[in-house]
């Protein structure tokens, strides 16, 4: 086997696997560590509300994140010996939907020592985990600089504001993704795309990188190299499976969080793509599909560099379903025997 797997390496039959340069090497290995750290941090989150159940404080049931402006004030002065519920509803952000007098009620505590010393531990050991994640976030910011640095092109690209976009709370912080990704992909703004997050570039820049998405031919190597594409197996004529094989690339995990977010939106192009495919096939096989258009429209944004334009009414530019809708309004028409008068239309 490896006498013929060298003699066709030496014909150049055998395809190269995929390997990303060093600076998108190195972006790789911090942002694979922010995510770990996130992890982490994700876990003692849990493990601080399994402490303030065991106290009798129900915080999870009155704040949206326990671990947010609000929340965090009251775990700590839990943590500092406050138990007063009246005292601890006071610390409540302006922001928060609950009233003092519903948050009281459910911060009832039972007192146990051996409850709070575990939330204090876990306190403080989700505070050394979010220094540590700012710490990744500067060498991340450090190095992106840099490499927009060294190129004069990438420095004097600007791009304009995006107020619209929700930047999630573990998209990293104290840093403009919205002008470091336009700068680094060198003038190509993906957050032009809907469903499209910050946590969804900076995986793209980390895994893949402006040079590395250079090296598939087509934007179907690429789905394939994803595995969004289906692995379509014929035998005499007839097709045995199509279904799309397994992997865990960080990149396609992005991918189909943000066509999953694409499928809470309303009236934009890629959400009513992903309605008509999930209508036929399921939810799951949405996911799946706009996950690959997406990795289509991004490859022909970097390698090909074309603007993403969506129709604005895509619903009457195609033709083929306007008939077909048309068609089956006037059948329903005709089976209710229905005049124009009943309709509500104005008769010359």
């Amino acid at each position: 086997d490896c006498q013929w797997i060298q003699k066709l390496h030496s014909l150049g039959l055998l395809t190269s696997s995929f390997l990303p340069d060093l600076a998108t090497e190195q972006l790789r290995t911090y942002c694979r560590h922010r995510t770990s750290l996130l992890e982490t941090a994700a876990m003692t989150t849990q493990k601080m509300q399994k402490y303030l159940r065991l106290l009798n404080l129900r915080l999870d049931i009155v704040v949206k994140d326990v671990v947010g402006l609000t929340g965090m004030s009251i775990i700590e002065a839990i943590c500092q010996g406050e138990t007063d519920p009246q005292k601890l509803a006071s610390l409540r952000h302006g922001n928060c939907r609950k009233s003092e007098e519903e948050i009281a009620k459910a911060l009832q505590s039972n007192g146990r020592k051996d409850y709070l010393f575990g939330l204090e531990q876990e306190l403080a050991l989700y505070k050394v985990v979010q220094e540590k994640i700012e710490l990744c976030d500067k060498e991340i910011e450090k190095l992106l600089k840099e490499q927009i640095q060294a190129d004069e092109t990438k420095k004097s690209l600007a791009t304009q504001a995006k107020p619209h976009k929700r930047v999630n709370k573990n998209a990293p912080k104290n840093m403009d993704l919205n002008q470091l990704s336009y700068q680094y992909f060198e003038g190509v703004d993906l957050l032009q795309i809907e469903g499209v997050s910050h946590g969804t570039v900076i995986a793209l820049m980390s895994e893949v990188g402006p040079e590395g998405i250079r090296k598939f031919d087509s934007a179907k190597q690429f789905a394939c190299w994803l595995r969004l594409a289906p692995n379509t197996k014929i035998s005499g004529g007839k097709v045995l499976s199509n279904r799309i094989p397994k992997g865990s690339n960080r990149l396609k995990i992005a991918l189909r969080q943000a066509a999953n977010a694409i499928g809470n939106l309303k009236d934009t192009h890629l959400s009513d793509f992903f309605r008509r495919i999930a209508f036929k096939r399921g939810r799951t096989a949405a996911v799946s599909a706009t996950a690959r258009k997406l990795a289509v429209i991004i490859w022909n944004m970097l390698v090909k560099h074309q603007p993403y334009n969506p129709p604005s009414q895509y619903l009457f530019l195609d033709q083929k379903r306007k008939m077909k809708l048309v068609q089956k309004i006037r059948k329903k028409i005709a089976k209710l025997d229905l005049k124009p008068e009943e309709l509500g239309f104005a008769t010359a």
